[in-house]
């Protein structure tokens, strides 16, 4: 048997998976892996779908998505870009291909501080101080959270200080949010220097989103990483416990797994508000080492119920229900 056709079969008898041969096979690799959080391989997968097929659309979306989240803003662009000459009029890839660019030409014009994590875009001189300050914040909390959940981020992590208006046009967030991870730290300063406090909070509140991300970029209940994010900003769960005792009705956590962003001002208050209580709880029956277990199982694709019962030595539905019968007491 020839050397090349002896390794072959070596390869299939051992179980071995071989590299995708068509655009469809591929691009299904890619969401397989982009499910199980492996972004990186997904990003392959989806560039060697478009290797085979250039028209197809969805592997396009995919790569475009994963590469701005991933802060590569350039190539979401250029991916988007040749995806709409093979699709025209596709409504999604225009629109989106439209906000990025109008985000690109923004962040063209703004300055920058360098820290040795993150780098501070701000938009001008008046804006220069707060963004130094920023950085010092910022590099400070890196330590602190990063050590308390045994993971640091991956890289530099950008952050961009936008005006009020900046902020809500390029991350179409609801009134209420005070600043947005989606693979950048974005935030309004408007009164920052006035209220330092607030800002620091914040920068926290995200930061602990960009550290939850890098252990599981999928899969993560919100209540959990919202309620993380809460904890390490500094939220006290007494006066969280108190906003909840006073409201008719609480959420349940089933009904906090997903985005809050719909939700109006004052059902947010109580969503986060339950998020914080619960996470409080769980840090303190588990501890950091149990949560962290948890994310580490969710970023390699076990489901969260398997997860949480692992590490957690309880199981989800009977922490929900624990969580239930304090708020009945």
């Amino acid at each position: 048997m020839p050397l090349i056709a002896l390794v072959l079969t070596l390869i299939v008898g051992a179980g071995i998976p071989q590299a995708p041969t068509s655009a469809d096979e591929a691009f299904k690799a890619g969401v397989r892996a982009y499910k199980a959080g492996q972004m990186d391989i997904a990003r392959v997968h989806c560039i060697d779908a478009l290797k085979h097929d250039p028209a197809l659309t969805d592997a396009s979306l995919l790569l475009g998505d994963i590469l701005y989240r991933a802060d590569d803003l350039s190539g979401a662009i250029n991916v988007y870009a040749q995806a709409l000459v093979h699709a025209p009029s596709h409504a999604r890839i225009a629109e989106r291909l439209d906000a990025w660019r109008k985000e690109a030409a923004l962040h063209e014009r703004f300055g920058q501080k360098l820290g040795d994590h993150f780098t501070v875009l701000f938009e001008g001189p008046a804006e220069a101080q707060l963004a130094q300050k920023a950085v010092e914040i910022l590099e400070a909390a890196y330590w602190r959270i990063g050590g308390a959940l045994y993971t640091y981020p991956y890289g530099v992590l950008t952050v961009v200080l936008y005006t009020r208006e900046q902020f809500r046009d390029v991350t179409q967030s609801p009134e209420w949010a005070g600043g947005v991870y989606d693979g950048r730290i974005r935030m309004p300063v408007r009164g920052a220097l006035e209220n330092m406090r607030e800002f620091e909070r914040v920068l926290a509140h995200e930061l602990t989103h960009a550290i939850v991300h890098g252990l599981a970029p999928r899969g993560v209940p919100v209540w959990l990483n919202e309620g993380l994010a809460m904890n390490f900003e500094g939220t006290d769960p007494r006066a969280k416990e108190a906003e909840l005792a006073s409201a008719e009705t609480r959420p349940s956590l089933r009904d906090l797994e997903r985005s809050f962003a719909k939700l109006g001002t004052p059902a947010a208050k109580l969503a986060y508000a339950q998020s914080a209580v619960a996470v409080h709880r769980l840090l303190q029956d588990a501890g950091a080492p149990a949560v962290v277990g948890i994310l580490t199982d969710l970023g390699r694709g076990i489901a969260f119920a398997d997860a949480f019962e692992r590490h957690a030595n309880i199981s989800y539905g009977n922490f929900q229900r624990t969580i239930d019968q304090s708020a009945n007491r």
